[in-house]
């Protein structure tokens, strides 16, 4: 999953980062508003993580042109602005949680699978399409009664399969689920995974479709 991080504080911007990167997920850092906006025309993102308090465009304009934009990408605020009406202002205007600073990232994270739930209309804490299941809290995953806990880049390569089943994606879409801006894209990186998690898994976990990608199974 790729998330984009909108917060021009250092300290808590590189210290949410990195702990985004080790629950497995691919992540682009901004500093200001502008370039938030910026970077939702350029890339698409799973979700976004919104500061309020921004130079040259502060999040409530930023969220507020994505809306007028019909962007239907997935917002958390992330703020320490604690006023009920700001709270209240942010909901009203499209952002589909809230939480305020200081914050346990276990809650943070928490937030972002239940947003990334109602986005898909699962209930349920688990990815599946009926053969195969993923746990996003513990990164294990099941097929077939094999069962095995997944590096955090398989995780992230079978979730963005699982967010589509029945899809075929590409070796640079599944890249763009892999890795952010700053971070090198290593020779082979998705076969390899493929290779690790079929081996951990079964070989029909994940099916290669020649010359255009890999998919998994709709629901079955």
């Amino acid at each position: 999953m790729r998330v984009l991080l909108v917060e021009d504080d250092h300290m808590i911007g590189e210290a949410v980062e990195q702990a985004l990167k080790d629950a497995a997920y691919a992540v682009d850092w901004v500093r200001d508003g502008q370039l938030a906006l910026t970077a939702i025309v350029a890339q698409n993102y799973d979700l976004v993580l919104l500061d309020l308090g921004l130079p040259r465009r502060n999040g409530f304009e930023v969220l507020a042109q994505l809306r007028s934009q019909e962007n239907p990408v997935p917002v958390l605020i992330v703020t320490a602005r604690d006023a009920v009406e700001d709270r209240i202002r942010g909901l009203d205007q499209g952002a589909d949680d809230y939480v305020l600073k200081p914050f346990e990232m276990g809650e943070l994270l928490a937030r972002m699978r239940a947003v990334m739930r109602r986005k898909s209309g699962s209930a349920s804490p688990l990815m599946s399409n009926g053969s195969l299941s993923l746990d996003p809290v513990t990164r294990e995953a099941s097929f077939e009664g094999n069962a095995s806990r997944l590096s955090a880049r398989e995780y992230s390569l079978l979730q963005a399969l699982l967010m589509r089943p029945g899809a075929i994606l590409s070796r640079q879409e599944l890249e763009d689920r892999l890795y952010g801006w700053n971070e090198e894209v290593e020779s082979n990186a998705v076969e390899f995974l493929i290779y690790s998690i079929r081996k951990k898994l079964g070989a029909a976990a994940i099916k290669n479709i020649r010359g255009v990608g890999w998919m998994v199974s709709k629901n079955t």
